[in-house]
């Protein structure tokens, strides 16, 4: 089983930052396997949202040119302690991994 979703969520007055580490291999298909020197196969998310009780307050599309377990770090206005986000992403073969996390 993969590594979960790491999330740390601060809060400063009415500003909430999230900072979310993803574990995933983001391969972009262009990388040669140094013992077969064939090609690794293109293995990256696409798809991320974060909701904040089943508001989604972020959609993002990526490409394959982000970096192994990436990082993502964004603001929200508004937002109440004990309110639950919700990370979910999903990558180019279809695998999905969620996170949660209740704000405090």
């Amino acid at each position: 089983m993969p590594d979960p979703i790491k999330m740390r969520i601060t809060r400063n007055g009415d500003l909430t930052s999230v900072k979310v580490l993803m574990p995933h291999p983001m391969e972009t298909g262009l990388r040669k396997d140094p013992l077969t020197d064939e090609l690794v196969p293109m293995h990256f998310i696409h798809h991320i949202t974060a909701a904040v009780d089943d508001r989604v307050v972020l959609d993002a599309q990526w490409s394959r040119s982000v970096s192994k377990n990436p990082f993502l770090e964004f603001r929200l206005r508004g937002v109440q302690p004990g309110a639950r986000l919700v990370i979910t992403w999903e990558d180019n073969r279809g695998e999905r991994m969620s996170g949660e996390a209740v704000i405090k």
